[in-house]
């Protein structure tokens, strides 16, 4: 395959499933080496990660402003310049022709001031986070078990903490879970109200059987050690629960 033949290269940043952050410039360069113009989905890095593009490599890199506490319905994409661009929408010419429409400018600040504050404490709210995750992952596979840790070990986002539950009902643990006032998620909340299982933990080789017991954790900056841990207690009893009325 030459790079002739494609047209466009796309990799996510991170995996808002199971966390793993992809190694952006590594990838970029070998797209950059083809000819290939590349492209990453940085929904899920932005606040946690750099989204400086020139580290990065990218022709182009898409935000969702609402990952960051901006309003739903307001995000970023960054085109190099001379990216050739086909718009989706057309008509008026606004944004050079990139997309028609009037523009959002209260939107667009309220984006451009969220970004600006998440840069702030970007560093210093990662690694705390990080801190706490791999705490409150060590606790599950230390308590819970069969628990299975998905997504890269080290290579993941601060706030993701995703496992399969081996001998149980992801969606039994869910319910007994949020009546433990403990919130989280079985996939990505794309495909809420599913029942197959995740496409993600299937392609890396996961069971389909298995992978229908995932949860997925996700959290904030501000969470504190002290809540994960409770969160740890309560999932180690709804599993607890949960095994004992299938028995």
């Amino acid at each position: 395959m030459q790079g002739s033949d494609v047209a466009v290269a796309a990799i996510m940043y991170a995996n808002n499933e199971v966390g793993t952050v992809q190694d952006i410039p590594a990838l970029a360069a070998v797209a950059a080496g083809m000819g290939v113009p590349f492209h990453t989905d940085a929904v899920q890095a932005a606040g946690w990660l750099s989204l400086d593009v020139r580290e990065l490599g990218v022709d182009s890199l898409a935000v969702s402003g609402h990952k960051l506490g901006a309003p739903k319905g307001v995000g970023l994409l960054y085109l190099r310049g001379g990216v050739p661009c086909e718009p989706l929408v057309h008509g008026g010419g606004q944004e050079r022709g990139t997309r028609s429409g009037t523009e959002n400018v209260a939107f667009a600040v309220a984006l451009a001031t969220a970004l600006n504050l998440s840069a702030a404490g970007r560093v210093a709210g990662s690694t705390g986070t990080a801190e706490v995750r791999d705490r409150f992952i060590g606790q599950i596979l230390e308590r819970v078990p069969g628990a299975l840790l998905t997504g890269h070990p080290v290579r993941r986002l601060p706030g993701i903490a995703s496992f399969c539950l081996p001998g149980t009902s992801g969606e039994s643990v869910l319910l007994e879970l949020e009546r433990r006032s403990i919130i989280c998620s079985s996939g990505s909340a794309c495909a809420a109200g599913s029942d197959e299982p995740s496409e993600v933990l299937t392609a890396m080789g996961i069971e389909r059987s298995v992978a229908q017991t995932a949860l997925r954790f996700s959290f904030g900056a501000d969470t504190g050690a002290a809540a994960l841990d409770t969160a740890a207690d309560e999932l180690v009893a709804a599993v607890e629960r949960v095994k004992a009325l299938g028995r």
